[in-house]
């Protein structure tokens, strides 16, 4: 694994590299584990945060569900990097393929079905792995309405984690089923703007989420090869939103529609 203190001081601020030590320092990595190139580790900041490594020939590619914005890795990533450097944690991948050469495919199902009913991640990444369907921007919109309602106390003071309804589009446009992913972002900027007005801090991240889902929108709509009537729907969605009242995103609207317009080729 090729990592060392020195490339993760090259990946992130002075500041963000001290925090990371404090963090591993204080015992926040609650699990870590290694399958192959990729790193997985729980680490506790305010709330309990999900960090991915992956060690390639190519580098190394990182990714928090935290809501950190700044330059380079956040702290989180480092504590985990630090870890990484100091213990390495064993590679599972030979015995997890051992097991599965052994394994009956009736039970491998059994286990499948018993992990899948019981989290709802890995039950969204199975459906869009292998299932035909998907869900609609209204079923989106409930499941992304309900994190605003238990966040609220009254308003939101919190930056909510968006990473999973991000997460399950970027694996249905890994899979060229951009229309799919499309509605998931869809869902996404659609619920932010309607819940911009209860939310009172951390104004920058539901911004950058907004601007985020608005950005991967108009690729997606544009990976499709629209015809011009589809397009014209797609642009509508957009469209809409820039008319909304109270006005707190709609010139946001405006710039994604016209992105949208200026690269569009029927």
């Amino acid at each position: 694994m090729n990592v060392d203190d020195e490339t993760i001081q090259d990946r992130c601020t002075d500041v963000v590299f001290e925090r990371g030590q404090n963090y591993r320092q204080e015992g926040r990595i609650q699990q870590i584990g290694r399958f192959g190139d990729l790193v997985t580790a729980d680490v506790q900041g305010s709330n309990l945060y999900d960090v991915t490594v992956e060690l390639n020939g190519n580098g190394i590619d990182t990714r928090c569900t935290c809501p950190y914005d700044g330059a380079g890795d956040c702290k989180h990533v480092v504590a985990v990097l630090l870890d990484i450097v100091a213990d390495p944690p064993a590679d599972e991948s030979a015995q997890i393929e051992a097991i599965l050469d052994d394994v009956s495919a009736e039970d491998l199902r059994v286990f499948v079905r018993d992990v899948l009913a019981t989290h709802q991640d890995l039950r969204d990444q199975f459906l869009v792995q292998f299932g035909d369907d998907h869900k609609s921007v209204e079923k989106y919109r409930e499941e992304i309405d309900r994190l605003f309602e238990q966040d609220a106390d009254p308003t939101v003071f919190t930056a909510i984690d968006f990473s999973r309804f991000f997460e399950i589009a970027k694996q249905y446009r890994d899979r060229n089923r951009y229309l799919a992913a499309a509605t998931v972002y869809r869902a996404v900027f659609e619920a932010v703007d309607e819940n911009f007005t209860r939310i009172d801090g951390a104004y920058d991240h539901y911004a950058q989420t907004l601007q985020r889902a608005l950005d991967d929108y108009v690729d997606s709509v544009l990976a499709t090869d629209p015809s011009p009537k589809e397009f014209d729907r797609y642009a509508g969605v957009l469209e809409s939103q820039a008319s909304t009242d109270p006005p707190i995103n709609n010139e946001q609207f405006r710039r994604a529609l016209d992105n949208l317009e200026d690269r569009y080729d029927p």
